[in-house]
């Protein structure tokens, strides 16, 4: 096996500029699969599933791939927030996170679709809003439109003006991708960004 045959399993436009940090060549396509929970399942357990689930996918189109696989949710009072994908409900969420903590669970799967290989890890990063007017909500809403992200904010953008605090090892992990984690089950299969 090529140790460049590297496949991000994401349509994620901010997953694809993460993964570009580490200077490798990749491909990227898009895995169908059902993203619904299983009852009862654990916000961590959900995560880890789906990242598995979206590199397998892909494993038969691609037999001789690194296929990185990733998943993304907030967590508040152990209740799962996804995308808002409207106004309403991106206001909604920020209005419900003012003044509070909020988890951010990013699991990471690298499998190795020729020898079936597969790495498995999640990383947490904790957000602690500030207290937020309903002007500031809606003003930031207009400006940025984050439909598309859990919690209804882009961190990379304006959406740091949201924040009191961030705690987490790996700042790229509340982007949606866990750059450190990823490099280290990329070393594990030969693939060194440092040394390619």
């Amino acid at each position: 096996m090529q140790k460049h045959n590297i496949l991000l399993a994401s349509s994620s436009i901010y997953r694809r500029e993460l993964l570009k940090k580490l200077g490798l060549k990749f491909s990227w396509a898009t895995p169908a699969i059902d993203e619904s929970p299983n009852p009862e399942e654990s916000p961590k357990n959900l995560v880890l599933r789906l990242a598995e689930q979206k590199a397998k996918a892909l494993s038969t189109d691609h037999p001789n791939h690194l296929i990185i696989g990733s998943d993304q949710i907030a967590v508040l009072n152990n209740q799962i927030i996804g995308k808002p994908h409207t106004h309403a409900a991106a206001a909604n969420q920020l209005r419900a996170f003012s003044d509070r903590e909020i988890t951010f669970l990013t699991s990471i799967c690298l499998y190795n679709s020729h020898t079936h290989k597969t790495q498995l890890e999640v990383d947490s990063y904790t957000v602690k809003f500030r207290q937020l007017t309903a002007r500031q909500i809606e003003n930031y809403l207009q400006k940025e439109q984050p439909y598309d992200c859990a919690g209804s904010f882009k961190s990379e953008g304006l959406g740091i003006c949201l924040f009191e605090k961030l705690e987490g090892k790996d700042p790229n992990t509340l982007i949606g991708l866990p750059l450190i984690e990823l490099t280290k089950m990329l070393m594990n299969e030969g693939v060194d960004p440092l040394n390619d």
